[in-house]
Order: structure tokens, then sequence, then C-alpha cells
């Protein structure tokens, strides 16, 4: 698979749009569209890309390429690397008649 297509690939398995890439690498929609039909950014510009897509850039040596594509190709071992929402703790309840702010903006004693 060639560039231009590992990192349209990649874009569509986060669920972002082209357009999205301005946010998070401050690259507009033309920009990123060009690399993507292209493929043939500057290593600097495919850096930058790579730590917007969550991806790191590796040379893989030829040896072990086999080894590396078979790795990827398993399904993720935990459901962290999927993007699965994190449930967050529920807030500790406050009884209603305590003023969180007292002590903020209470007056000092004379």
């Amino acid at each position: 698979m060639l560039l231009h297509q590992q990192l349209k690939q990649r874009r569509k398995l986060l669920g972002l749009q082209q357009a999205d890439m301005l946010l998070r690498i401050g690259m507009n929609q033309q920009q990123y569209q060009r690399i993507e039909a292209e493929g043939n950014p500057r290593l600097e510009t495919l850096g930058l890309i790579a730590q917007g897509l969550e991806a790191e850039l590796v040379l893989v040596p030829l040896t072990r390429l086999a080894e590396v594509l078979a790795l990827l190709a398993q399904p993720p071992a935990d459901s962290l690397t999927t993007h699965a929402v994190m449930e967050t703790p529920a807030p500790a309840t406050v009884p209603v008649d305590v003023d969180p702010w007292a002590a903020v903006f209470s007056q000092p004693k004379a």
C-alpha cells in the first residue's frame, strides 16, 4: 500500500475528515488533500501528519517487515487503541446547603 493510501486509511479509521487536520496539526484541508492525493510530503511534514493521526514513523528493516505487517494485521489487544470513549467517574455529591466557595469569598475577620 502506498504512503498516501496509508494516510487516508488511518485518517478514516480515526473517523476524521481532511478538514479536521487543521485543528490537529495546523494544516488546512487543501494542503492535506494534496498530500493524500500525491503522497510525497517532506519528512518533517510527514512527521507532523503522523502525530495528527496518532501514529509514529518507524524504519523497519526489510528482513523484519513480514513480522511487523503480521503484527499490525492482528486486532488491537485492548479497547483503548480503538478509541473507545472512556468512562469518567461520577463527581462526588455535595449537600445542597454546603457552599463550596465560602472559604474563597469569605470576608476576613477584623
